[in-house]
């Protein structure tokens, strides 16, 4: 036979063969014109879970999902091979239409069991069979924990307050503080209130050393594996971390208000401080004074703020956040009037020209005022 002849025979049974396929069967990872059940969610690989936000169901404290919904969540997509991912929305009937519209493979919430779409009868399935009382009792038990601990030695809060030497640690504070155009002062200030100084305190959440890294927060700032205890691995990390925090707020001028921001991001998070700062401008109030938006810090514990619909992260523990920067910034108040602000032999922060009396002259900077340019 001809070669071009067989090429010709090949070509029209191929095109035979794909019109015998069903109109409806989805390419892979796709939902439309077919169903999305148990073996598409494995086959993705994450199961996506809408719940409301809360103590109760689900929130997030350091970049970590917390609460007992996310727990029995977390546990179901494990026992079917997937990740899981929630998507929080302000009320039932949002999250009623997101899951007739597949945006959601289910609702978690406090029910007798979760709630999913009638074309998901393999998933109902799997969860009907996992749902045993005493393995919900069990997950949920995990949950209780309202305070988040932290194993650590405590040391004293000045070492040698007559020489000013505020800790151990001081020669990193100061070498690495630039990194965060901060005052290495008010570094070692948030040392403490993290860590007491203890480079082996470890949090119930996981967070690690003298600066409390997250071990996720540690690896994306290129903590070399099995080092995250080491002093000046951990302290140079927090400082990279601290000035990509800081970026969100590069638009409040005021450098002090944008420390306490910055703080509040660290502990709390970046998305709820934002959340915060909205709430503030929606009730007239400055969204870029730490003092004005503080109060809805504290107020995102409350139902009627964090399901606002302008909310986009829910429920935080605001009363610790507000607690931490106040915290800080009077302990680094404490440290500016007993310790130098650079030792001796160390090089002080750049000079900065201004025009005075129509000639440019030298003024150096405190060293809370110096962000290193990029």
């Amino acid at each position: 036979m001809k070669p071009h002849l067989l090429l010709l025979l090949l070509l029209a049974a191929c095109t035979a063969k794909q019109e015998k396929l069903p109109s409806s069967s989805p390419l892979w990872g796709e939902t439309e014109g077919g169903p999305y059940d148990l073996h598409e969610i494995q086959a993705s690989g994450t199961i996506i879970a809408g719940t409301l936000s809360g103590p109760d169901t689900y929130y997030e404290y350091h970049g970590r999902g917390m609460g007992p919904q996310f727990l029995l969540a977390e546990a179901f997509a494990q026992s079917i091979g997937v990740i899981v991912q929630m998507e929080i929305s302000p009320d039932t009937t949002t999250l009623l239409q997101r899951l007739e519209a597949g945006e959601i493979d289910f609702i978690a919430l406090e029910m007798p069991t979760w709630k999913v779409r009638n074309d998901e009868s393999l998933l109902r399935e799997a969860i009907a069979e996992w749902w045993k009382p005493e393995r919900i009792r069990q997950i949920k038990s995990t949950a209780s924990v309202t305070t988040v601990t932290v194993r650590r030695h405590m040391r004293p809060v000045m070492q040698d307050d007559a020489h000013g030497i505020i800790s151990t640690y001081d020669e990193l504070f100061r070498r690495h503080s630039g990194t965060a155009g901060w005052d290495w002062r008010l570094l070692a200030a948030m040392c403490y209130q993290e860590s007491g100084f203890d480079p082996q305190a470890v949090s119930s959440m996981g967070a690690q050393g003298l600066m409390q890294l997250m071990p996720a927060t540690a690896e994306a700032m290129g903590v070399p594996e099995g080092q995250v205890f080491d002093p000046e691995q951990n302290i140079s990390a927090a400082t990279r971390y601290i000035r990509r925090v800081g970026q969100a707020f590069s638009g409040i001028r005021d450098t002090q208000e944008r420390i306490r921001f910055t703080l509040a991001a660290y502990n709390g998070g970046t998305g709820h401080v934002q959340d915060a700062q909205i709430l503030t401008r929606k009730a007239g109030h400055d969204p870029q004074r730490w003092d004005d938006v503080a109060p809805f810090i504290l107020h995102l514990s409350e139902p009627r703020y964090y399901r606002d619909p302008d909310v986009r992260h829910g429920y935080m523990r605001g009363s610790e956040t507000e607690a931490y920067v106040r915290h800080i910034m009077e302990r680094w108040a404490q440290y500016r009037g007993s310790a130098r602000s650079f030792a001796a032999g160390s090089t002080p922060a750049p000079a900065k020209r201004s025009l005075q009396d129509g000639e440019y002259k030298s003024h150096v900077k405190p060293p809370e005022e110096w962000v290193p340019e990029e």
